[in-house]
């Protein structure tokens, strides 16, 4: 588990890393907010990952197994992020040459941010779906109050 967390760790750090050399791209490029937002997507995986995993070490309704089971759905998550923003790399940088226009980088990036989107939808369904295993399991022993203690007052909770 501590190793997926580094993994996370590292393809944010990737993803960073990728946006600050955006900055050496051509105006349109450059400005493209969708680029930014992407980049900014693959942050907020990460935050919900790593908050709402940390939650779920914590709680006793789940195994070992099945807490290595979710941090393993988690870690593909995290790759097939990470695999767009270096897609998304490859698509603006300037070492692209001129084998695209700027209509094509711009439709491509179109498409990357909405599969990145559609990650981000996913692992945060993905992080309710297993936070409600939890919160199934506590209400059969009726102890539904510390499981909504541990994630979340009702105005913060995203379950």
């Amino acid at each position: 588990m501590v190793k997926n967390v580094q993994e996370t760790v590292k393809i944010y750090e990737q993803g960073k890393e990728y946006y600050d050399k955006l900055k050496s791209v051509n105006n349109l490029i450059k400005d493209a907010r969708k680029v930014k937002l992407t980049i900014e997507m693959i942050s907020e995986i990460s935050d919900i990952y790593i908050t709402g995993f940390n939650k779920m070490v914590a709680d006793p309704n789940f195994t070992v197994d099945e807490l290595a089971a979710i941090s393993l759905g988690y870690a593909r998550l995290m790759e097939e992020g990470g695999a767009l923003v270096t897609e998304l790399k490859n698509i603006v940088t300037s070492s692209n040459g001129l084998s695209m226009t700027d209509k094509e980088r711009m439709e491509v990036i179109d498409q990357i941010y909405n599969r990145m989107l559609g990650y981000r939808n996913l692992t945060r369904y993905y992080t309710q779906k297993s936070i409600s295993v939890s919160f199934i399991r506590a209400k059969a022993k009726a102890d539904t109050d510390r499981v909504l203690a541990l994630y979340g007052s009702p105005s913060v909770r995203y379950w």
